[in-house]
């Protein structure tokens, strides 16, 4: 009788469980219904500062630290400004745990740039800077710098990986529908990019990549190509003729004209269509107004990070991480330039 009841009880605190125990049908997305890191383990491990110095430290130096002059192991450990400060015995060089990361010259605490590392990494659709603001307890201007500090990173270690295999690309824009201008190729304020979609083996989507381009030219495709796509890939398009020049780069071209179907009518850009789909929903739904002429290549390469990471959701913020300690100590003055490369 307990367990019929514990049974019963069970299936009420889980309607999902228990609706499956009733022998039902119900799709489930492992990568949507994944558990991620909750904000109460995320205390658990990096409440404090001294907690978040040692996992920059791990990040830094995972073997144990090497001078970055010398590359001596042998050190001493000082306080300096309240900064945790390495100095070499070999050749005395000094470097603070942060400098020559994204946080280089930060006056915040780290506790508040890991909780922004959280809060980036756990949203599925990105996050402003303004609910980066309320969230942290900053200023606006603040939230905005370490937000696109972080996004720059994200596009800086995006930039290492090639797709592969069959790939699916379409032509696509951002801007111009959003500020009561002409939408699509007529738009007066647009900026064009390359949305690509690799597939495994079964036709699943892999790893994405949305690249800002001056133009849908030949020359444009090709060189997008040249950085983006792995000799010996096979590209899906739409038919749209500068997308020839992917065969330029040493790629096998297989286009489909479109002639006025229908997305569901065109299985050969399914994935394609759908990732856009999403992006722009992303974009709609998370930020209200950027500027698309200037932060575009920030934005999308940020988008294209968090996709092809998303099957471990839990791992994402060490990986952004990573990513802020690898990446370029961008100035402020480089972020607001919208400088790609600090």
């Amino acid at each position: 009788m307990f367990s019929q009841a514990h049974k019963l009880s069970h299936r009420r605190a889980h309607p999902i469980l228990g609706f499956l125990q009733k022998g039902c049908v119900m799709a489930m997305n492992r990568i949507q219904f994944q558990p991620g890191m909750s904000l109460f383990e995320h205390f658990q491990q990096r409440g404090t500062e001294a907690q978040c110095e040692a996992a920059l430290e791990q990040a830094r130096w995972p073997g144990g630290f090497r001078c970055p002059r010398c590359g001596g192991g042998a050190h001493c450990v000082l306080r300096v400004r309240a900064r945790k400060t390495f100095q070499c015995n070999a050749c005395h060089h000094q470097t603070s745990l942060i400098a020559g990361t994204v946080f280089e010259g930060t006056k915040l605490g780290l506790r508040v740039w890991f909780l922004a590392m959280y809060l980036i990494s756990q949203a599925k659709t990105g996050l402003s800077a303004l609910a980066l603001k309320r969230d942290l307890g900053v200023s606006y201007p603040t939230a905005w710098l370490m937000h696109h500090k972080l996004m720059q990173s994200m596009v800086e270690r995006e930039a290492g990986y090639l797709l592969y295999g069959d790939v699916q690309v379409d032509d696509a824009y951002l801007g111009g529908e959003l500020n009561d201008g002409t939408a699509g190729r007529g738009s007066e304020n647009k900026v064009p990019f390359v949305a690509a979609v690799s597939l495994d083996r079964e036709g699943h989507p892999l790893r994405a990549k949305f690249t800002r381009l001056p133009g849908f030219t030949r020359k444009a495709i090709a060189d997008w190509a040249r950085a983006t796509l792995s000799p010996g890939s096979t590209i899906h398009s739409d038919g749209l003729a500068c997308f020839a020049g992917v065969t330029d780069a040493g790629c096998v071209h297989q286009p489909t004209v479109v002639g006025g179907r229908k997305p569901k009518e065109l299985p050969m850009l399914h994935w394609v269509n759908t990732v856009l789909g999403n992006l722009k929903s992303g974009l709609s739904g998370a930020y209200h107004a950027f500027g698309f002429d200037k932060y575009a290549e920030r934005y999308l390469g940020a988008i294209a990070y968090r996709f092809n990471r998303r099957f471990d959701l839990h791992a994402l913020p060490n990986r952004l991480l990573i990513a802020a300690v690898v990446g370029s100590p961008c100035p402020a003055r480089s972020i607001r330039m919208a400088e790609t490369h600090c």
